[in-house]
């Protein structure tokens, strides 16, 4: 009797671990890491190219810069790799990653939740990447769902950059094609990165600062705002615009 009871036991745990297990799957996690090759190549394209018309390299050491836009990535990643030695081989990394980890938990399950209220629509990718970057330019990377945050940045300022690229990944999961075809590709771009500014309306009290954006995109940010204001429902919002947009476009014509 008393082994059949021990059986009973096992198989109410296993069934109860099954289902734990099922929900961990279920739930959207964003994993912060260092990969020394990603970070090499973010610095490399940051020294090299321009953002929405911003120059980050105009943050990093001129002597860098240079290097990297007279030399290919394969050529420059010997010199970028010397450049930040001191950084690569530091303990910091692992105790900054502890930190941003521990700090993001504490938020995810909210973060998650109230994306999709204020879209009406879940995450589908579950699993989320998050590479650490010493560059100042921190990329989201569509192919492989995953993003970048700053090594020098606070705590805060890292949780909003999370909040920040995931929701680019929301908006290129959901709507970038079907606003493209309305569009084009640059336009789309303008439009996903302007809706950032709905974290400073909904999100910044899980990280207390705020989203503020490109320059280029101020007077469409401050109309995304005005109308989330009037009608808090995003398919309206987004909807909107893209006839901002399309009168934009008119009038440039």
């Amino acid at each position: 009797m008393l082994l059949k009871e021990q059986n009973l036991m096992v198989e109410e745990l296993y069934k109860l671990e099954i289902c734990k297990n099922k929900k961990e799957v279920k739930m959207n996690k964003v994993n912060f890491v260092f990969n020394q090759e990603k970070d090499m190549h973010n610095i490399w394209e940051t020294a090299t190219s321009k953002s929405y018309g911003y120059d980050f390299s105009s943050k990093m050491p001129p002597v860098l810069v240079e290097f990297c836009k007279n030399h290919s990535y394969k050529e420059s990643k010997i010199f970028i790799k010397k450049f930040f030695s001191n950084i690569y081989s530091s303990k910091l990394i692992k105790i900054y990653l502890g930190s941003v980890n521990n700090s993001w938990k504490t938020i995810e399950k909210e973060y998650f939740q109230r994306l999709e209220k204020m879209t009406g629509k879940k995450l589908a990718v579950k699993k989320i990447n998050a590479y650490m970057t010493i560059a100042p330019r921190c990329p989201y990377i569509l192919k492989e769902k995953a993003f970048m945050f700053n090594f020098f940045s606070n705590i805060p300022n890292t949780l909003s950059t999370a909040g920040h690229e995931i929701l680019h990944l929301h908006f290129h999961e959901h709507y970038f094609e079907e606003i493209e075809k309305e569009l084009g590709h640059q336009k789309t771009h303008d439009i996903k990165e302007a809706l950032t500014v709905l974290l400073n309306l909904e999100f910044q009290d899980l990280w207390f600062v705020s989203d503020n954006g490109y320059e280029s995109h101020k007077s469409l940010r401050e109309f995304i705002k005005n109308e989330w204001k009037k009608d808090k429902n995003f398919d309206n919002l987004l909807n909107n615009c893209v006839n901002y947009m399309k009168q934009e476009i008119e009038y440039v014509k």
